[in-house]
Formats: structure tokens, C-alpha cells, sequence
């Protein structure tokens, strides 16, 4: 009886750990809550404002991602409200569950301290700002289905559930659906279903069939579910176009040889933000792999660090937010540190020994994180956050220039934005003149860019917006030097044959200064900026 109330007791203390880092997680992003939105989360943001309205994805959005982050975030819409702070107060939520997911997936390997360790060091990691992680991108939908249909595979296996292998597969189709990127989970939980079958003695063949039939089954219904809702809607040929056919086109644009430079360029800052955490995550690694014993925990944690390093090679761009499907695997490697650590110090009588380094060690860990980056966490305006995280991008003047346009224009007007910056349309509320919210396809060298730019002009035409906005800004465009540069001559030229200027936003590293008529000027005196004009009728 002493045994199993001692055992209560420590179970209630790793449970009180685990709320503590939730709430403690949750306090860093509170204060972040009302950052504005990026254009990726615009882009979803403008998207799921479409479909709350009853327009599917692809018809007047044209995007190659999956549409599963478009319907995640439409249902934080309708829950939390169309603005920034809703869409953020969704991702706290969202961030808080996949903790909770982080040290479930622990336990199943490593003690209590040591999946509280990785579930606390997911957390910290998750909020880095070179990680893009206080943002709402679709790779935190994807971590966190995967993170969920791993638990609940490895739960499937040890109780040969097919149901669970089922419901299993459901979840990570439906983590493929978030972001293509997610197909790599996928992968990785079929190998190690291959992996747990074989090492069974005698081998059974049709144990084997059945478990990946149950989890292919899972898998299968997603994708079956999503080309059916695709059909149903009427947009399925631009569907297949975007996400097959130039998704495939966007992919083969890097050359290999910058695939280094990129990862490097994007990795080193995000573990400059958390250095003592990355060499425990570091250590762990190298201590799992200079076992040579073959067990479940060892093989399940060296192929999902594998799977989870393919999951962010696609087109070797290597954006920071990639990174972020890296979390949950090196989240488990801080544990398994720790764990190894305790196994090393279990020779010692002393419970200060055993238990106290290890818990010094991560909290020594934690606190270095924390300060690396306290004036983000905790000092920064929600300019300087932006400016700061992603530079001369007009992110945070898009709340301006949209209320701007929303007072002077019906719900009906369209817009039109040549730059990438959605979310100027889901903070007007009003309707892009073309499909294309994003300028980087019409830039990029490819088959298709001047069809593209073609079939953008005329959508312009068509529509004849109330408002242009030109966004003077390099990240918006991304243009190159074998970029067809049509419809910029076109821009010229359309703009002054029906449009005036009534606005100038000149962006400076520390401030943007707003010239709204009567008060507008030309040219600009800032290097980045963003011209407003208004259709003269």
C-alpha cells in the first residue's frame, strides 16, 4: 500500500510539472497574442475567411498547399474570431495539446522526469522566434497530428489494436493534409509497424498485412475523404494544377548545391536562441546512436529523427519555419538525455545525486533558453517583434492600410495587391481581383510564370478593383534576374490610365511613417515602402 501511495504521489507531482509548463507556455505567448499576422497566416487567414463564406479553396485562392490548414484555421475563426488575436489564442491552445502529445510519445520510452524534460523542452523550443514558432504556421498542425497519431500507433502495437493502428492512420493522413511536408510521418510509421512486426518471434506474415492494412485503411480514408470534398466543390482541376502540377515545378527550382547554404543559414540561428538545450538534444542523439543494442525506443527514435530531417527537405528551401517539424523528435532527445544521465548516476546513493543533477541540468537548460531570448518573450512591442523577426515586410502596417481600404469601400469592391501580402485582404474583409494573393510564382522561372502573369492582368481587368496596393518591398516579390518583368510594365502603365495615389507607407527598421491624402507624397524617401492608389472615377 506504501508502495502504490508513493507511486500516486509521484504521479501527481509529474502531472502538476506537466500543467505547469503548459501555463508557463502559455503565459510567453499570451503576451504575443496580438502580434500581427505574417503573410503565410494571412494567406490561411484569407482563405478560411473565403470558406466560412462558402468559397472553397482554389477558386479565388491559388495556392499549392494541402487545403487541411485552411479548414483548421476557418474552425479557429468561427470559435475565436477573425482577427490576429483569435487566430493566435488558437495556436496557444493548439501548442499546449501537442505538449501534452510530446510527453505522452515519452512515456512510452523514458521515466516521468525524463518525458516531463521533453515535454518542457518542446515547449521552449516551440516559442523561438528564429523558428517563426509564436506565428500560427501549417507546420503546427502538422507536428501536431503526427506528434498525436505516433502515441497513438505506439498504444495500437503494444495492445495489437487494429482499431488504434485505424485511427492511427486517420491522424496522420489527416497531418498530410495540413502540409505536404507531413507525408514523411507517414512513412516513418509505416516502416517502424514493419519494424515492430519483424522483430516478433515467430514472425506472423499476416499480423504484419493486417496492422499495415488498418493504418493504410486510416491513411486512405483522408485522402479518399479530401479528393471527394475536392470533386464535390468544383475546383478540383486547379486543385490537381497547384498542388501537383506546380507544386512540382516549385520543388526543382533549388539547385542541390544551395541546399547546404539554406539549411545552414536557416538552422544556426535557431540554435543560437536555445545553445545548452541543442547540445542536450545533441548529446542525446550521439548517446542513443553509440548504442549498439537493437531496441524499440532506440530504433523508434533514430528513424523519426530520420523521417522528421526528410520532412523539411522539399525543395531544399529550408525556411525557419520548417524547423518546427523537427521539434517534437529533438524535444524526446533532451529526455532522452536526461535519462541516460539518471541511468549513469544510478550508482550513487544519494537522491540529490541521482534526481538533483539531472533536474539542475535541465533546468540550467531552460533558464539559458529563456534568457537567451527575454526581450522577445517579454519587452518587445508587437512592431518590434515583427520587424525584428522578419524585417522591412509590411506586416504590421498591413493592419493600417487595410482599415484604410475597408472604411472607403463597399463589401462587394474588390482589391487588388501586386505584392505578396494577403493579409491586408482578411483584415479589409474584401475580395482579391485575382486569384494569385501571391506574386512569387509570376517571379519564379518556370513554364507557367507568364501565363500566370497573363492570366493575372486579365483577372485586374475584369474586375476592375476599387484599390491597388504596390508593395515596394524585395520579400514580397522574391524577383530574380530571369524573372519576366511583364507585369510590371503593365502596372505602369494601368495605374496611371485609372488610378490616383492616395497613400505612401515608407518602412524604416524602426518606425513606418503613413501619408494618407491630403497629406500623400512621391517619391519615397525610404528604400521600402507601399503605395495605395484609388480608382478614379
Amino acid at each position: 500500500m506504501k508502495y502504490i501511495a508513493n507511486s500516486m504521489s509521484r504521479e501527481r507531482i509529474v502531472w502538476c510539472a506537466l500543467l505547469t509548463i503548459i501555463v508557463f507556455a502559455g503565459i510567453l505567448r499570451y503576451g504575443l497574442l496580438s502580434i500581427p499576422l505574417q503573410r503565410d497566416e494571412g494567406e490561411y487567414a484569407y482563405a478560411a475567411q473565403l470558406i466560412l463564406q462558402g468559397v472553397p479553396p482554389y477558386e479565388e485562392v491559388y495556392t499549392m498547399k494541402l487545403p487541411g490548414a485552411y479548414a483548421a484555421y476557418a474552425m479557429l475563426l468561427s470559435v475565436f474570431g477573425q482577427t490576429a488575436a483569435g487566430i493566435h489564442t488558437g495556436l496557444l491552445i493548439i501548442n499546449a495539446i501537442t505538449i501534452i502529445a510530446v510527453f505522452l510519445l515519452a512515456k512510452q520510452f523514458m521515466n516521468s522526469l525524463s518525458s516531463v524534460v521533453s515535454a518542457a523542452s518542446f515547449a521552449l523550443l516551440s516559442v523561438s522566434q528564429p523558428a517563426q514558432g509564436v506565428f500560427l504556421n501549417a507546420e503546427h498542425f502538422v507536428i501536431l497530428f503526427a506528434t498525436i497519431g505516433l502515441c497513438v500507433m505506439l498504444r495500437a502495437l503494444a495492445g495489437t489494436s487494429m482499431s488504434m493502428l485505424f485511427a492511427a492512420g486517420l491522424l496522420l493522413g489527416i497531418c498530410f493534409t495540413m502540409k505536404q511536408h507531413g507525408i514523411a510521418f507517414i512513412a516513418f510509421a509505416g516502416l517502424y509497424i514493419v519494424f515492430n512486426s519483424s522483430i516478433q518471434r515467430p514472425f506472423q506474415y499476416r499480423g504484419l498485412a493486417l496492422n499495415l492494412l488498418s493504418f493504410g485503411s486510416g491513411v486512405i480514408t483522408v485522402f479518399t475523404f479530401l479528393l471527394i470534398i475536392i470533386a464535390l466543390s468544383g475546383v478540383f482541376k486547379s486543385f490537381w494544377f497547384w498542388t501537383v502540377d506546380y507544386a512540382q515545378a516549385y520543388i526543382s527550382l533549388v539547385h542541390p548545391e544551395q541546399a547546404w547554404q539554406n539549411f545552414i543559414g536557416s538552422a544556426a540561428p535557431i540554435v543560437k536562441s536555445a545553445p545548452l538545450l541543442w547540445a542536450l538534444i545533441s548529446f542525446g542523439l550521439f548517446a542513443l546512436m553509440s548504442k549498439r543494442t537493437v531496441k524499440h525506443h532506440r530504433v523508434f527514435l533514430v528513424l523519426y529523427v530520420f523521417f522528421s530531417l526528410l520532412s523539411i527537405c522539399p525543395g531544399f528551401y529550408f525556411r525557419p519555419h520548417y524547423f518546427l517539424l523537427l521539434l517534437p523528435c529533438s524535444s524526446l532527445l533532451a529526455g532522452m538525455a536526461i535519462s541516460i544521465l539518471m541511468d549513469f548516476l544510478s550508482r550513487f546513493s544519494l537522491k540529490i545525486i541521482k534526481i538533483g543533477i539531472p533536474i539542475l541540468l535541465s533546468v540550467v537548460c531552460a533558464g539559458q533558453s529563456i534568457y537567451q531570448q527575454h526581450d522577445f518573450l517579454f519587452f518587445m512591442t508587437p512592431f518590434q517583434v515583427t520587424r525584428s523577426t522578419y524585417g522591412p515586410n509590411p506586416f504590421f502596417e498591413s493592419v493600417q492600410i487595410a482599415e484604410f481600404i475597408r472604411q472607403r469601400t463597399n463589401k462587394d469592391d474588390h482589391v487588388a495587391i501586386l505584392g505578396s501580402e494577403p493579409q491586408i485582404y482578411f483584415y479589409s474583409k474584401r475580395r482579391s481581383a485575382s486569384g494569385y494573393v501571391y506574386m512569387y510564382p509570376l517571379m519564379e522561372n518556370h513554364d507557367f510564370a507568364l501565363q500566370m502573369q497573363k492570366d493575372f492582368i486579365k483577372d485586374v481587368e475584369t474586375k476592375k478593383p476599387k484599390y491597388l496596393v504596390f508593395v515596394n518591398v524585395f520579400t514580397s516579390w522574391l524577383r530574380r534576374q530571369d524573372s519576366n518583368l511583364m507585369v510590371f510594365d503593365w502596372f505602369n502603365n494601368y495605374q496611371e490610365k485609372y488610378f490616383r495615389q492616395v497613400g505612401l507607407i515608407e518602412l524604416f527598421p524602426e518606425r513606418a511613417l503613413y501619408h494618407w491624402e491630403p497629406h500623400t507624397k512621391w517619391p519615397a524617401s525610404s528604400e521600402f515602402w507601399v503605395a495605395v492608389f484609388e480608382r478614379v472615377t
